[in-house]
């Protein structure tokens, strides 16, 4: 059952659910041209420009190694023209999960594991003129990785963890 929140928190939950699922259209309806996702410094070069584009970069990036990615929307608040959201993120991992560096290089690569997982996190979603402008979120990133089997890392997944991050760091110099 879809819950109504008010205009711009409609259009800041709305936004949360269009990475699962959305399409480029999608993300130029909602995301202003000069929109800035906080959370991009760790993400891939593509996630950290401005605009629906970038964020739409980060759905493809999180799409690729989480299948059945949904954001369960628990609180929203309003102040003001800024909107705060309670969620519980879920999905299944089923591709290698690339972190970044500052530079925008492969830091780290966790391979699949097949697992399922459900984190809570708190979405702030700057809304002006309708669209989205800034995003920035705090998330339960240590409760990932342990229900991911990340975290404490087993000898076997230590190597499978070098053997992505060299796959992934290839990948990147390829192209």
């Amino acid at each position: 059952m879809a819950r109504e929140y008010g205009d711009i928190a409609d259009l800041a939950v709305r936004s949360m659910q269009i990475m699962a699922t959305g399409e480029p259209s999608d993300f130029e309806k909602l995301i202003h041209p000069e929109a800035v996702n906080r959370e991009g410094a760790t993400e891939p070069p593509a996630c950290r420009g401005l605009g629906p584009d970038a964020f739409y970069a980060t759905a493809l990036w999180l799409r690729q190694a989480f299948a059945d990615l949904a954001w369960d929307v628990h609180t929203v608040v309003t102040e003001g023209d800024t909107v705060v959201a309670h969620t519980t993120m879920s999905g299944r991992q089923i591709g290698p999960f690339v972190a970044y560096d500052a530079e925008g290089a492969v830091a780290q690569a966790f391979p699949a594991t097949g697992n399922r997982f459900a984190i809570t996190q708190t979405h702030w979603i700057r809304v002006v003129d309708g669209m989205v402008v800034e995003h920035w979120a705090n998330r339960d990133d240590l409760g990932m990785s342990v229900q991911l089997g990340w975290n404490p890392p087993t000898p076997r997944y230590l190597l499978r963890m070098r053997r992505a991050t060299k796959q992934a760091r290839r990948a990147e110099a390829a192209g």
